[in-house]
């Protein structure tokens, strides 16, 4: 099996490298408007940004900002094929624009964008970011009247264009359930609360870009891809920045696509993806270590699992879980059209006998209560 990621240096207002519904999936977080660290991007999209901050007009500048999203928005709805879903991770600002403090809402405004370009809202995720700051205000401290709660959490965005996906080819079928999640992960994936996400440094050194990445967790991505979409559909991150989601597509067996208009995230972008082969499937293996974990815990409280996976023969919840295939990567490649090549494993790697033992290049350690996974 092999998936292909292609890099792309451009404006993502216009996408017309992307030909018309090819794309399965898109999953971004863009720059956020009123968040001071990007108002010298979108002034550079519309100096009228920057004119509007200069006269203190704060809702102006929200507006011209994401009139400059919308764009791009525009443009992911031309690419995205019937079905397919978009899931935008965003955060809200506050700031005070002429001695006014007031909270602007870029959650909101891009969901009335989605709507009226023709996305379907669906029920959205709040990210709750773990933080151990001990301060949860801003303001005049414990005096009343003059203080503001702290923002802890983001939001996760999703929206479908048109009507439901609709898998009618028994091959179409046949990946669909190769692309099915563990039970317990469906549980966890598919709450409106995420809490268990921590966020990622913010900071990068890189010749040429920009000092700070907003950047989301490699496990955000992961997550969405495994929810959204099928192994082998195309996934688009219209705004790449460190590439976070070409690695979590290569980790699903997914194929992208990847726009940037700071080019000189390049070098670090292949130097990560070469170099992340033993780091996405040290992750795969402990995907299958918190499967073993909840086995043992569910068998040892309540019953035995009533199904067994076809590929890896341990136990599973629901019929739906006994294609599930989850393929390790062999290698990763990058050529001159600016495009990675993956290889998976054609067979699992893992195989499992009499419940207890793995063999190849894999093996298993036991505690008292759970197994764990480690690469040979």
């Amino acid at each position: 099996m092999h998936t292909y990621h292609k890099l792309i240096w451009s404006d993502s207002r216009n996408m017309s490298a992307v030909t018309d519904e090819s794309v399965d999936l898109v999953i971004t977080s863009p720059p956020y408007p009123m968040i001071e660290m990007w108002d010298s991007v979108f002034s550079q999209l519309n100096p009228k940004v920057s004119e509007a901050l200069a006269r203190n007009q704060g809702d102006q500048a929200f507006e011209l900002m994401h009139q400059e999203l919308d764009k791009v928005w525009h443009e992911s709805f031309r690419v995205l094929r019937e079905g397919g879903f978009a899931c935008i991770n965003i955060g809200d600002a506050t700031r005070t624009i002429g001695h006014r403090f007031q909270l602007y809402s870029n959650h909101s405004r891009i969901l009335t964008s989605f709507k009226k370009i023709g996305f379907d809202t669906l029920p959205v995720i709040i990210w709750r970011k773990q933080t151990n700051a001990p301060n949860k205000f801003m303001g005049s401290g414990m005096l009343p009247a003059g203080a503001y709660v702290t923002l802890e959490h983001e939001y996760i965005l999703i929206f479908r264009k048109g009507t439901k996906r609709i898998f009618q080819k028994p091959e179409e079928k046949l990946i669909r359930q190769r692309s099915s999640f563990f039970w317990e992960e469906r549980n966890k994936w598919f709450s409106d609360v995420w809490f268990d996400l921590k966020g990622v440094s913010q900071g990068i050194k890189l010749n040429g870009a920009r000092d700070r990445s907003a950047a989301f967790p490699f496990e955000l991505a992961y997550r969405l891809i495994n929810m959204y979409s099928v192994q082998s559909d195309m996934v688009l991150d219209p705004f790449m920045g460190t590439g976070t989601t070409i690695l979590a597509a290569m980790a699903s067996c997914r194929n992208s696509i990847g726009i940037e208009i700071d080019a000189s995230f390049g070098e670090y972008i292949v130097r990560s993806a070469i170099n992340s082969v033993k780091d996405i499937n040290r992750k795969i293996s402990q995907r299958f270590s918190d499967h073993f974990d909840f086995v043992d815990e569910y068998q040892t409280k309540k019953s035995p699992l009533g199904y067994v996976n076809k590929h890896y023969k341990f136990p599973v919840m629901t019929r739906q879980e006994i294609e599930l295939n989850i393929p390790y990567i062999s290698s990763i490649t990058y050529n001159d059209e600016k495009q990675f090549c993956v290889v998976y494993s054609e067979n699992p790697i893992i195989r499992v006998i009499e419940g207890n033992t793995i063999e190849n290049s894999m093996e298993i350690k036991r505690t008292p209560k759970q197994h764990r996974l480690a690469l040979v």
